[in-house]
This record gives structure tokens, sequence and C-alpha cells, in this order.
């Protein structure tokens, strides 16, 4: 198994971008963060991906979010860089000026809005392949793009691409997942891209999870994955349940609204998020500190 794939199992976090009241990256939280989660056990970073809110941040932010954390992280986990959208050619120009020599694989996401056909994707794909010097992990997230990857677009990429090494797959659908993990060489990586599918997704032979909630609470959600990596079942839904209102709530008013409130609550960066997000109601920070106040009894 390639270096990449090895260091990519387990808990990976998807970063979020704090941000002042002004609306300014707030760097001093975003380096808070970073530590909170190495200091939390969680096995690889995320950067810039859709819960690092990176379609509202301009291109020099997103060098300087990039610098930031690879300067803070100073090579104590592995990472991983979001580089995605729906202009194929420029993301290939994207891909070849950007400096990724701290980044571990590229995280892309299938093309949204245009809705590509399978073979358009496949092709997608295969280009970013042929120019890239890192890895690429493919994301799939229906939800958000309007159009699944199919597995058997997926199969064909494993088998023609030799640097695509694996799929954030984020479908919501165990029984997609299953059939990935089943017809995809054994050293690819199938990981979960949502919370409430990483416990399943480990069971049923994936490699792990990009986490939102496990950004909020590193140790609990790290260890879930970590259990269910040895097969310890039992132990690992006690976790998975203690976990899933958490899971429920920090999508309630979309991402990273919710998860930004659990961070607050523990006084790591603030709760602004950019239009066309709007920062959680006071609602739903209520019932994330009432989650927060049980789970620490949990913890307790």
């Amino acid at each position: 198994m390639p270096n990449a794939m090895k260091n990519l199992l387990g808990t990976g976090v998807a970063l979020i971008t704090p941000f002042k009241p002004d609306l300014s990256i707030d760097i001093v939280a975003l380096k808070r963060t970073v530590n909170y989660c190495i200091d939390g056990n969680v096995d690889y970073l995320v950067v810039l991906g859709t819960t690092a809110e990176s379609a509202t941040l301009s291109t020099s932010e997103k060098q300087l979010v990039m610098e930031v954390v690879a300067e803070e992280n100073a090579g104590r986990l592995p990472l991983v860089v979001g580089i995605g959208g729906n202009n194929t050619l420029q993301l290939t120009e994207e891909i070849q000026r950007t400096k990724l020599h701290d980044f571990e694989a590229i995280l892309s996401v299938s093309p949204y809005y245009n809705k590509p056909t399978q073979e358009g994707i496949y092709r997608h794909f295969k280009t970013l392949a042929g120019v890239s010097d890192k890895p690429i992990i493919l994301y799939n997230v229906p939800s958000r793009t309007g159009s699944n990857i199919e597995p058997e677009t997926v199969i064909r990429l494993a088998n023609d691409c030799s640097n695509i090494i694996g799929i954030k797959e984020a479908s919501g659908n165990i029984s997609q997942i299953t059939t990935l993990i089943n017809s995809l060489p054994s050293d690819f990586l199938v990981i979960s891209g949502d919370d409430f599918t990483a416990l399943p997704t480990v069971l049923a032979g994936g490699a792990g999870v990009i986490s939102v909630l496990g950004q909020g609470l590193p140790n609990e959600f790290t260890k879930m994955i970590s259990l269910g990596l040895l097969g310890e079942k039992d132990q690992a839904y006690a976790l998975h349940n203690a976990l899933l209102v958490g899971m429920k709530l920090i999508f309630q008013e979309g991402n990273p609204a919710g998860i930004k409130s659990v961070l607050e609550v523990q006084g790591i960066c603030g709760p602004a998020v950019r239009l066309p997000l709007i920062e959680a109601s006071s609602k739903l920070k209520g019932q994330i500190n009432d989650f927060m106040r049980t789970f620490s009894k949990i913890r307790a």
C-alpha cells in the first residue's frame, strides 16, 4: 500500500475556517483548532473542504489557510487539501500552480451544477489525475453536486488512474458504500463522508471517515473509529449512539454553522460564518449547549 494510503486511515477531520466578527480569517483560532484536533488524537487533517467555507474564500485566503495549517501542524499529522470544482481546465491549472509539498493528497469533489454524465465525471477525474503529482481522493456528495458518482465509474477510475487512491463517499447510501468496498481493490480507500455512516462504513471494511463532528469531539470520535477498525462493534456503537444527537444537531441549520457552535462552547473559535450561510440560531445554540453538557457527563 502506498504511503499516502497508509497515512489516511482512521479519522480525518474537515477543518473549519474560523472568522473574526468582521469576517476576516481568525488565524489564532485556526491554529487553536489545529492543535485541538491533534491533541484529540485524530489521524489526519483536511484543509479547504466544504466545511472550510472554501466557496467563499479568495485565492489568497485559501493560500493563507494552507500555510497557517501546515506551519502549525509542523509535520505532526498528514494533511489533505480540497481542490475541486466544475471547471476541469481551471482545476488542472490550479493543481499545477498550487504549492502542495506539505500535503499528502488532494480531495476533489465531483463537478457540481453542470450535472455531467458518468462518462463526463470519469473524464474529468482522469484529466485531473493526469496533471497531479499528488494522489487524488474522489469526493462524492450527491446532495450538493446534483449527481452521483456511480460505483462503476469509481471502479474505472481506480483501475485506470494509479494516483486516484480513494473516495470520500457521502451519498448516505450504505448499499452503495458496501458495493464500493466489495468491488474495489483492497488498498483503495473507501472513506465515509458522513458522520452517521462512519461506523457502518468501517465495520463493512472501509478505511475510516472525514468527519465534521470529529473536529468538535476528536477524542471520542477517533476512539469510535479505532474500535470499529478493530472490530469491537459493541463498544464502538456505544460511542456512536452517544454522539448521534450531536451528529444530527450540527447539520440542522447547515454546515459549518453547527460545528462552529460546538467549538464556540469549548472556547476554540467564534460562531461567525460568511453569507450565504448564517450563524446558528439561538435555539440551535441552546440545543448544542445541552448536548455538550450531557456529553461531558458521559465523558466523566
